[in-house]
């Protein structure tokens, strides 16, 4: 088998390497010596550079505004990331704007999509569930009510919630189905209490109470789960 990286990944790498080079690790606030937080936005203007690089819509495809390219690619830039302790939801981002091409609705993609791609829309991912050892969509049930679902449950430890336009959660239907349902941040039924985690992140924990959300908005070809 050939390992080699293709030229695409190799460019990626190295544009990645030439935007992180300007974050130094030790800028990074200690949390032994911070109250709380270490901060409560993250990196914008890191952000912004990732974006003008291209590297927010590395698996987006063209028509989205991306470069099509596979998750080793992905992989070299978030190697790149840690090596400087890159304060970005650009693991997060990544894996929920793939979910939601591969999966979402055509009008879902159309609408977000190229905003991710240009640093415009911040997507991050409750992945804990209510408490980090159960099944994530077992924490939140999800019925459908017409054109709309409602949600009701809790996610904890959700990373970068504070300052994402939308959080991608998983949820069960009553038949058993695993779906994922993209709620806006500033959800008028969805409460958000501060956490921290050990390295001084500003996490969150979700309180969904008849939560919304729009069926273009919710991923339900998944498999079933075993409840």
């Amino acid at each position: 088998m050939d390992f080699t990286f293709t030229e695409e990944q190799q460019a990626a790498a190295e544009a990645a390497k030439a935007v992180f080079s300007g974050v130094a690790p030790d800028g990074v606030p200690s949390p032994a010596l911070t109250a709380g937080a270490v901060a409560d936005d993250f990196d914008r203007p890191l952000w912004r550079r990732l974006a003008e690089a291209d590297l927010l819509s590395l698996l987006l495809a063209p028509e989205h505004g991306g470069a099509g390219l596979d998750a080793i690619a992905l992989a070299l830039v978030l190697r790149e990331s840690a090596k400087v302790l890159a304060r970005v939801p650009l693991l997060e981002t990544s894996a929920a704007a793939l979910a939601l091409e591969t999966y979402g609705s055509e009008a879902a993609r159309s609408a977000l999509l190229p905003g991710v791609g240009r640093g415009e829309v911040v997507i991050t991912v409750a992945s804990n569930g209510r408490t980090g050892h159960d099944p994530a969509e077992l924490s939140v049930a999800a019925r459908q009510d017409g054109d709309e679902w409602v949600l009701d449950g809790v996610h904890t430890a959700v990373p970068w919630a504070q300052a994402a336009d939308l959080i991608l959660l998983p949820a069960h239907t009553g038949e058993g189905r695993a779906v994922l349902a993209l709620v806006p941040r500033d959800h008028d039924r969805l409460t958000l209490a501060d956490q921290f985690s050990t390295s001084g992140e500003r996490y969150a924990r979700l309180e969904l109470d008849a939560v919304r959300v729009p069926a273009r908005d919710m991923i339900t070809c998944l498999l079933y789960t075993s409840l």
